[in-house]
């Protein structure tokens, strides 16, 4: 089998492979045999997290624990073939969410009612996504402290090579859009939220004095959101099929090795994740809503935040479990979930850059003093804005931030923590999501669009 037609076309080199592949078709299986039975869709997706976590290390185990697991023939071949499934889903999501952000922000203001503020609303959630980032950080600073961090290491370079820091303002300035239709091939969310407001709000004003000039137009804005809907659960449906691939694929990619090199840094990154999700189930309770009853509602939305490392192809999800199980307008949580999805992330720009920056200080030498402590919340608080939007936003939040802080010379000494970033993707990435879902409930309430009796499973409730 190691003709070129096995090794470079059908990427099949070795019995290993195809019996993995063949374990995978089976837990698809049981998946599609637990729909049959009709058990609920949240217990098949952390059974799904189960299995995948269990697969990704049964491959662990048949490779011998390989210090770099990819160069592994088989593991590479499966990893490859299990992306096709893990990817793909991701895909399908990212796919959805130009255009379900698009025609539910202009739906939004279309049907807003009189005397709803939409800048009031955006200045809440973006306070609040910068508020909890900030908590975020400061929680950071404490663990990063409590664990040590970069105390007693070598100053070992790596060949780590820090995001070139654009300026807050040049960045800001990229996410208006000069070319709407180029926006949306790149991604960039916080413009295409930017052009679908200005689109909304100027066919709310000709609808005085055009109305039926400008009806078509709305019609067409209902249909297509019916149509982007229907696409969306249809592919949801495949989630904890996805799960399964999209865990093995990480743990089986990257290697226990990795993981043991650097348990104390993913210790601390856990540790601060959890504390912060503890602040955020806190926010809810003060709102009065029961916070154990929030996870239930979007544990869902969670599960795939941690396996697929993508906030952005999480929103699609985000939005139906807010609508249907939170019980939120889901006008309010397409807008939320849009902003939250860019701006404020309290993984990425949030714990992870605090980590960074405490243990870069601790392997130079640098105190961290009442001085370093202010200095490191502001750069934060500034860059969990100036990332917005752009790809890869974990590094650059840690380059923005060593940068800010002086530091940005030694990022070379943090290829070690760079090396297993994907494991520490997986908590900061879930972190994100339920920033950004905590703060859709916290604005939900304030403005009074949350359904009691959908959140406590007294009602159900579909997306329209």
């Amino acid at each position: 089998m190691q003709s070129a037609f096995f090794k470079d076309f059908l990427y099949l080199t070795d019995i290993r492979t195809i019996i993995f592949i063949g374990v995978l078709v089976i837990l698809f299986g049981v998946m599609k045999h637990m729909e049959k039975k009709k058990v609920k869709f949240s217990t098949r997706m952390l059974s799904a997290t189960g299995l995948g976590l269990i697969l990704g290390i049964l491959i662990q185990i048949v490779g011998a624990y390989p210090t770099n697991p990819l160069e592994v023939p088989f593991i590479a071949e499966i990893n490859k073939w299990y992306g096709l499934i893990a990817n793909g889903f991701m895909n399908l999501l990212k796919m959805l969410v130009v255009p379900l952000i698009f025609v539910s922000i202009i739906r939004v203001i279309l049907n807003m009612k009189q005397g709803e503020n939409l800048g009031k609303l955006t200045m809440y959630t973006l306070l609040t996504l910068v508020s909890t980032t900030i908590v975020a950080a400061i929680i950071g600073l404490i663990v990063g402290n409590v664990f040590k961090l970069g105390v007693g290491y070598e100053l070992v370079t790596g060949d780590a090579a820090i995001r070139e820091v654009q300026p807050l303002v040049d960045t800001l300035q990229g996410l208006i859009p000069s070319n709407p239709v180029s926006a949306m091939a790149e991604g960039n969310i916080v413009a295409v939220v930017i052009f679908a407001t200005f689109l909304g709000l100027a066919t709310k004003r000709q609808m005085k004095k055009y109305e039926t000039i400008v009806k078509p137009f709305i019609d067409l804005v209902e249909a297509f959101y019916k149509i982007i809907l229907s696409v969306a659960m249809t592919i949801i449906k495949w989630m904890p099929y996805a799960v399964i691939a999209l865990l093995a694929n990480t743990i089986a990619g990257r290697g226990i090795s990795a993981i043991n090199d650097a348990i104390g840094f993913i210790l601390a990154t856990y540790v601060g994740v959890a504390l912060m999700m503890v602040v955020h189930f806190i926010l809810i309770a003060c709102k009065g809503l029961n916070p154990i009853r929030y996870v239930h509602n979007v544990i869902d939305a969670l599960v795939l935040a941690f396996t697929s490392r993508s906030s952005l192809g999480t929103l699609p999800v985000s939005i139906e479990k807010l609508t249907e199980n939170v019980g939120l307008d889901n006008g309010t949580a397409t807008f939320v979930g849009s902003l939250g999805s860019n701006a404020g992330m309290n993984g990425c720009a949030g714990i992870y850059p605090a980590l960074v920056a405490v243990m870069v200080a601790n392997m130079t030498g640098t105190p961290i003093d009442l001085t370093f402590i202010m200095m490191l919340i502001i750069v934060i608080a500034l860059a969990s804005f100036g990332i917005a939007g752009l790809p890869g936003s974990a590094t650059m939040a840690i380059s923005v931030v060593l940068s800010g802080m002086g530091l940005g010379e030694y990022f070379p000494l943090i290829a070690g923590v760079i090396a297993i970033d994907p494991i520490l993707d997986m908590g900061r990435t879930m972190l994100n999501v339920n920033g950004t879902l905590t703060t859709a409930v916290l604005v939900g309430k304030a403005f009074n669009q949350i359904d009691e009796e959908v959140y406590y499973g007294r009602k159900t409730v579909q997306m329209d």
